[in-house]
């Protein structure tokens, strides 16, 4: 039997003609975390005005999330199709966002260019979190804020998104993530702090009800056994 290849992010490039669509359950399962991880992100931050990176955009929900709350939005992801994608939505729509092609871990922006850095199910999928750590810490302005979700490592989270979400709903494509690659929460603290990045809240985030095409809704949850969201600020 094939083993599966795990942390396989070609997806975000194969399904790049179809992601604003709707026509593919985990494209709109991607969709839909949008508006939970916001409705705990904007407790942090006024968006209006600020710069902000988009770190790991993929086709552009998140990026344009924030261009429509008033940010002057800069996304950046390692997927060149679904960069195309973004692009071309947001000249459609008539949103004014920057897309670059780039990785995390060498990020083509001057020293302090950006009040805010969000980074949402990025961090389970790179090759050096430190260096990624670094780099946001590098771009963003002084007290300016880190904000981010990632998966915890567990036996819990490791049911929840491979053998769950993964293998049985087919809620994400098989192999996107590699269970091994996960992180504890407290290992995250622990990075950031090597990064010049100081942690504040985290909190939990996953599914809370269903839309009518029974996709998942999702949002803040008090625990953080699967999938946490935070914040840092750059000291």
């Amino acid at each position: 039997m094939t083993e599966t290849k795990r942390n396989d992010l070609s997806i975000y490039d194969d399904f790049a003609a179809q992601w604003w669509s709707d026509d593919v359950r985990w494209v709109r399962t991607l969709k839909n975390m949008v508006p939970g991880r916001l409705k705990w992100f904007d407790r942090h931050i006024d968006w209006e005005g600020k710069a902000v990176l988009d770190l790991g955009c993929a086709g552009g929900f998140m990026a344009e999330a924030l261009a429509e709350r008033g940010a002057r939005v800069t996304g950046i992801d390692p997927a060149a199709e679904a960069i195309r994608a973004a692009q071309a939505h947001a000249a459609q729509g008539g949103k004014e966002i920057r897309y670059d092609v780039g990785v995390g871990e060498a990020l083509p922006y001057d020293d302090g260019a950006f009040d805010a850095v969000v980074c949402v199910d990025v961090l389970e999928h790179v090759s050096d979190l430190d260096k990624v750590l670094s780099e946001v810490a590098r771009v963003l302005k002084p007290g300016g804020l880190f904000l981010y979700d990632t998966i915890n490592r567990n036996l819990i989270a490791r049911l929840a998104v491979i053998t769950v979400a993964e293998d049985v709903l087919r809620l994400l494509p098989k192999g996107t993530h590699d269970p091994e690659m996960f992180i504890k929460p407290a290992e995250l603290i622990s990075a950031m702090e090597r990064a010049g990045l100081e942690p504040g809240v985290q909190t939990g985030l996953g599914p809370r009800g269903v839309n009518g095409r029974i996709d998942f809704t999702f949002g803040p949850l008090p625990l953080k056994s699967v999938i946490y969201m935070g914040v840092a600020r750059r000291t």
